[in-house]
């Protein structure tokens, strides 16, 4: 048992990795690798970044097509294997052909895949490319260390879609992404990290983001991978653009306390009746 687990805590670790859709076979070893790497650090939970089985920048739907895996095929097999050995919930980002294409990530539960998340919120060339947009709710699996949800990037922009796990219950809400590295002002964090601060404040959940580095057909990707607590701070990262694993040991249960002064909870004191007269 390691030291987190025996204080009543979770250890998360996200890691950075550097998909390369030139490279698939090089790309599926790296995500063993860093899972490997995260369970021999003590790691209970473990996130790779969104598409990390294949890369992101693909030419042509036809590429896309051939990139993309069936939900028993070798990246999940690999992941479930790595997380039956070493007892991990692993969530992952994976290009699934299910006849359509999806942005899909996988939570993979010691061994058995307990949930297939589809991306809502599709981003550029993602809309172009091939994929089709998911419509199910972002899952909340009750796990060993806490209930966990999923969903990816863009997803994670819309308040509206984080506040429906929150909602269910999450405890951590993990986040495959693949974040391009846009131009901000000089000091300033990029804008996706402090949106996922917000959104972990607002909902009192935990938020880890496996983001991912490296360049990519001429891509410039953030490395803005990120854990951070039921109050909106970082506990690890950001490492921008630099391959890394980040590791937190987390109380999960911490978030359940939507408390935020004697008299303020951020869940009971929301007032839905009144933001429906803004609704379409």
């Amino acid at each position: 048992m390691t030291d987190a687990a025996q204080a009543g805590e979770t250890r998360v670790a996200v890691c950075q990795i550097c998909p390369d859709v030139d490279d698939p076979g090089s790309t599926l070893q790296r995500t063993v690798d860093a899972i490997e790497d995260a369970a021999a650090r003590g790691a209970n939970v473990v996130v790779l970044p969104e598409l990390s089985s294949s890369g992101y920048m693909f030419r042509d739907k036809a590429e896309l097509r051939s990139l993309a895996q069936k939900r028993d095929g070798r990246a999940v097999t690999a992941w479930a294997g790595l997380a039956q050995r070493h007892d991990l919930v692993v969530v992952a980002g994976l290009a699934e052909d299910d006849g359509e294409l999806f942005n899909s990530a996988v939570l993979i539960d010691a061994g058995e895949l307990r949930a297939v998340y589809r991306k809502a919120h599709l981003w550029d060339s993602e809309k172009t490319v091939g994929f089709t947009p998911g419509d199910d709710e972002p899952p909340v699996i009750e796990t060993a260390h806490g209930r966990i949800a999923v969903m990816i990037c863009y997803d994670a922009e819309f308040p509206e879609w984080v506040r429906l796990p929150a909602l269910a219950g999450a405890d951590l809400l993990c986040v495959p992404a693949n974040w391009p590295l846009y131009p901000r002002p000089a000091g300033e964090r990029p804008g996706e990290i402090i949106r996922a601060q917000a959104n972990a404040a607002v909902n009192r959940m935990f938020v880890a983001v496996a983001d991912r580095a490296g360049t990519e057909r001429g891509q410039q990707w953030t490395g803005g991978s990120v854990i951070i607590d039921a109050d909106g701070y970082p506990v690890a990262g950001p490492t921008l653009g630099a391959p890394t694993t980040l590791l937190a040991d987390l109380r999960l249960s911490a978030a359940r306390d939507k408390h935020i002064s004697a008299h303020n909870d951020v869940h009971a004191d929301r007032r839905p009746e009144l933001y429906r007269a803004w609704l379409p």
